[in-house]
């Protein structure tokens, strides 16, 4: 789900401790359409940050993501960081 202002998405996840650093390289690929951070290492929990007018896109391409990473979404901390 989305968080912050209404110009940014945060979409909070939740992954394989290995695959965080594949995911964030092939989210950060697609230039332009999101950053992505580690929250959490040991949880292995990221948040992807992306521009709203992006988010369909960013979605898809987690989508596509599905069958090499078991990823969920997850709810955002609300920590703010």
């Amino acid at each position: 789900m989305s968080a912050g202002r209404d110009e940014v998405v945060e979409i909070h996840l939740e992954l394989p401790p290995g695959d965080i650093a594949y995911v964030k390289f092939i989210v950060e690929s697609y230039e332009g359409i999101g950053v992505m951070r580690t929250i959490d290492r040991a949880a292995a929990r990221v948040v992807l940050i992306v521009a709203a007018d992006f988010e369909r896109d960013a979605r898809a391409i987690l989508e596509s993501l599905r069958h090499e990473v078991p990823w969920e979404e997850i709810p955002s901390s609300g920590g703010g960081g």
